[in-house]
């Protein structure tokens, strides 16, 4: 008899996880078993299979292959990692598989071929998966356990014991979603098949339906694998692969082992053409990301609650030190800081908030510098000043209502001093913070209870992370505020119209922060549009954002069929994941025991319907007859860190932790309430307009007439159209060429730039054909033609129809709106311009000028002596303006508001030589040096 055994050690692996299958039964002798079933017979091999084992035979164990293939589409990745394993040793042998994979990530399968039996697995219920086990367990049949710790990655190990000449196959399969940090997703795969591979391959494809910004492939690897990646990409697909060959994967000449052993990184971001989102709808379900761009940032008040207690000594305290310098260097004149550290007793460097500026910095830096840990830990106490910090600050009018206010905690240890029960710090940090105030907490090695930080992060509208302690701490820190450091927006709503949606994910974010991504999920319901939209509305500094973008419901499934390596599935995994996870994060949140267990029944019904092992449920591997089976499951995250009862030391491959951000705390807003209405104040039929190149069209309603004119000017030229200093308005337009001028042609020109300026709160609105930017003298906002969106700021408002018009309104007096027109890309001549609408009835001051403006106060006008002109067509007649007789032609120009394509007809009586006579001067006069400059003096 021989037994078949797997090991149920815990391994103290690397700052990973550690997944393991143990199997144990009775194997007959290899003989009588090939008599009796013919299931483990010696595998044959094909002569070049044979050649290539050869060259890297060992005396035991050979890897036929390792095939890792990762398919990401829309943000959603499945990765799938083979590998086929012979004992070409003498004697039977444990053979086994380890694959280490992202913490954020959830099991969906594995499968095990051992010399013919196929092992399949299905997740169930976990205390169903585990009767089951036991059932077969008791019975002697085969039986498995998979375990995980919880860090930043986590090892799937499985260990078969198998006679000689037996082949094993293995696969796993897993899911995850990519988060963004720092303007990158970043997908890590760690590869380590700890031998030599005939058939070594790692292929990524990547497909983004609207488009791949950037892809690059760090040599994360080492030197030895320097250019060996493989990256081709199109516009919306790239793929990446790795292949290195026999020679390429060993680590010198004339070695035996692999030089293939660590993380294989792909970094990529998308195109975004709005900063409304992107809207996915594909097999019944949706998802929404949202990561706007070019805003500025809103100011911080944070406060750093620094642990320094005895067990900082040394080298944690070093390397906090280390990154508060940098982290200090960040601050700006804007922002407001303090620092509290604490021991048994607790300091403040400030009893109140600073600004920013470079000597407040520096003293805080020197104050930093010169502490010395020692004494206990009374975290309580601490986290109760930082509050009345805040809170002091705010009563007394010091913080801005748009700012974003923090408290940081970084910490190596449990309380022991003050109030040492968890839960009662929990409660009495959630009652007296506001829900203005953001916590983040940052463990610092394995000593702290890392649960009782993330859970107190959560609830008070923050996130933790784990810092292990290595010589790149200080590095970890820093990077984790980098990513809280640019708050951009806040009180940010995703909508949807009723009745068009269902069981939308989280909906409503407390903070948008730069480089991230928001994203909400759901299903779609049945409709007969064919257009799901979306409405998102955020508050940025000293702006209010409403903005629209909209999805086909087919067009996405359509294009997805094309593709080859595309994840068809997605939106609906993502979908199921993204709810999972947080209820997983409101499950920890749970106030009582009833609301638990609704939310763990939920849990349970989608993680076995989408195939996820969670905490929750098991992935139960059995053989076809089901007589053999394996279980794996996820218990929860032990305090000291990665394995039970082993040391606790961080080995040399330890890697950045993955954030976990569990985004469904209880003040969240999961309703979907009607989305705001972007209804615009329409203009009245007759208009002020100015069209191509440029035409103006003078509407003077009491003579109910429309006078019109050319100005043949330079392109670069900046034009004067309203200059109002009593309103404080000036509204000018810089021309364009056309790309292609023959000799001695004239110079076609068109406005290419139309900007609204409003002095008194120093505001101005520039609209070019590629973007809306809004400038205030400290902060810049920029926008595109991609999306629908209403922006207020203080008293200027902007309304952008996508691709289509912007309408500027300024105290509610005075509206310019400005109309896009697009030209064939490849066209020879023609360029992109803008054309411009500006109603009568805008209520200038006495002191209005400029090409438009002079006409607020209408002169008189007599039109006579109709005859025929030159052109047939067109009639001649006499004009009395001004004091001045001009000869006028009647002819027509073009209003695009209705038609974009052809425009409708507007008959005026058309001024010759640039509106000489008509307008007030030259048209010279007109030329100012800048976008926000008003007319310099009377003309």
């Amino acid at each position: 008899m021989r037994r078949l055994a797997l090991l149920l050690g815990l391994l103290a692996l690397h700052q990973t996880h550690c997944f393991e299958f143990v199997v144990e039964g009775e194997w007959e002798t290899e003989t009588s078993l090939e008599k009796q079933h013919g299931r483990f017979k010696r595998a044959i091999l094909t002569s070049e299979e044979q050649e290539d084992f050869e060259a890297i035979r060992g005396d035991d164990i050979t890897v036929k292959s390792y095939k890792v293939e990762s398919r990401i589409t829309s943000r959603f990745c499945h990765t799938t990692v083979k590998s086929s394993v012979v004992n070409s040793g003498p004697n039977a042998q444990s053979i086994g598989f380890n694959v280490q994979i992202p913490k954020r990530a959830f099991i969906t399968n594995f499968t095990m071929n051992v010399n013919g039996i196929m092992f399949v697995g299905s997740v169930k219920e976990k205390t169903v998966a585990r009767n089951l086990y036991a059932q077969a367990r008791a019975r002697g049949k085969a039986a498995g356990l998979v375990r995980a710790n919880s860090q930043d990655m986590e090892t799937f190990k499985t260990e078969v014991h198998v006679p000689p000449g037996s082949k094993i196959e293995f696969e796993l399969h897993y899911q995850e979603m990519m988060q963004r940090k720092l303007g990158f997703y970043e997908h890590s795969l760690y590869l380590q098949p700890g031998r030599l591979v005939p058939q070594f391959q790692v292929d990524v494809y990547i497909y983004e339906p609207n488009g791949i910004a950037s892809v690059e492939t760090p040599n994360t690897l080492g030197e030895h694998f320097s250019g060996m990646a493989k990256l081709t990409s199109s516009k919306d697909k790239a793929h990446v692969v790795f292949k290195p060959s026999l020679q390429q994967q060993r680590k010198c000449e004339n070695c035996t082992t692999s030089a293939i052993d660590g993380i294989f990184t792909v970094k990529y971001d998308v195109l975004r053409d709005s900063n409304a989102g992107e809207l996915h709808v594909s097999d019944g379900h949706f998802v929404h990301f949202f990561a706007p761009a070019n805003l500025s940032p809103l100011p911080k008040n944070i406060v750093f609650v620094i642990d320094v207690s005895g067990s900082m000594w040394g080298v944690k305290m070093k390397q906090t030190v280390e990154a508060m310098q940098t982290i200090l260097d960040d601050l700006t004149l804007d922002d407001y800081f303090s620092i509290v550290d604490f021991n048994h007793n607790v300091r403040c460097w400030s009893e109140e908030l600073v600004p920013g500026s470079t000597i407040q910095v520096a003293e805080a830096k020197k104050y930093i510098q010169n502490i010395k840990p020692n004494g206990g830990t009374n975290i309580n106490e601490a986290l109760m000043r930082a509050v009345q910090m805040l809170v002091k600050a705010s009563n007394q009018g010091m913080i801005d209502p748009r700012s974003v206010s923090m408290i940081m905690l970084v910490s190596d240890g449990d309380p022991t001093v003050g109030e040492i029960k968890l839960s009662a710090i929990q409660k009495n940090v959630k009652k007296v913070m506001r829900e203005e105030f953001s916590l983040f907490s940052l463990g610092i090695g394995f000593d702290v209870d890392y649960d009782f930080l993330e859970r107190i992060a959560m609830e008070n509208r923050g996130v933790a992370q784990r810092i292990y302690t290595s010589h790149d701490a200080s590095d970890q820190i820093r990077r984790f505020y980098s990513q809280v450091s640019s708050p951009l927006l806040r009180k940010i709503t995703v909508q949807f119209p009723e009745d068009s949606v269902s069981d939308v994910t989280q909906n409503h974010f407390d903070k948008y922060f730069s480089g991230s991504e928001l994203v909400v999920a759901g299903k779609v319901l049945p409709s007969e549009s064919t257009t799901l939209n979306s409405f998102t509305t955020a508050f940025a500094d000293r702006l209010d954002l409403s903005l629209q973008t909209e999805a086909d419901y087919l067009e996405l499934d359509a294009a997805l069929a094309q593709q080859q390596h595309a994840f068809t599935g997605f939106a609906r995994q993502m979908w199921a994941y993204i709810t999972v996870n947080q209820l997983l994060a409101e499950r920890s949140l749970a106030p009582t025991a009833g609301k638990k267990r609704k939310i763990t029944q939920r849990i349970l019904t989608l993680a076995v319907e989408h195939q996820f092992v969670t905490p929750l449920t098991a992935l139960l591997v059995e053989s076809e007859e089901a007589k053999e089976r394996l279980l794996a499951d996820s218990p929860r995250d032990p305090k000291q860190g990665c394995c039970a009862g082993g040391s606790g030391m961080v080995g040399p491959r330890q890697r950045t932790p993955v954030q976990m951000v569990h985004s469904i705390p209880l003040w969240v807003q999961m309703t979907t309430p009607a989305p705001p209405s972007h209804a615009e104040r329409p203009l009245p039929d007759h208009i002020t307009i100015v069209e191509n190149d440029p035409h103006f069209i003078i509407h003077l309603p009491k003579n109910n007439m429309d006078v019109c004119f050319n100005i043949d000017s330079e392109p670069g030229h900046i034009l004067n159209l309203v200059s109002d200093p009593g309103a404080g308005v000036v509204v000018n337009g810089q021309l364009v060429g056309s790309k292609r001028v023959e000799e001695k042609e004239k110079v076609n020109t068109y406005f290419g730039t139309i900007s609204v300026f409003y002095q008194p709160d120093g505001i101005r609105v520039s609209v070019t054909t590629d973007r809306i930017d809004l400038t205030d003298g400290r902060n810049n906002h920029s926008f595109t033609w991609g999306a629908t969106a209403d922006i207020t700021q203080d008293r200027v408002k902007v309304s952008i129809v996508k691709d289509s018009k912007v309408m500027v309104t300024v105290d509610d007096k005075i509206t310019v709106m400005v109309l896009l027109h697009r030209v064939w890309k490849k066209h020879p001549t023609h360029v992109d311009f803008l054309g411009l609408y500006i109603p009568n009835n805008n209520q200038y001051s006495s002191q209005a000028h400029g090409l438009i403006g002079q006409f607020g106060q209408e002169p008189e006008v007599r039109v006579f002596n109709l005859h025929q002109g030159a052109d047939p067509l067109k009639k001649e007649a006499t004009m009395e303006v001004k004091g001045n007789k001009l000869v006028v032609t009647r002819g027509w120009q073009k209003d695009y508001r209705r038609d974009k394509k052809r425009g409708s007809d507007v008959f005026c009586w058309f001024i010759h030589n640039s509106g000489k006579g008509f307008i007030d001067g030259h048209y010279a006069n007109y030329i100012v040096p800048r976008l926000d400059s008003f007319l310099p003096l009377p003309l």
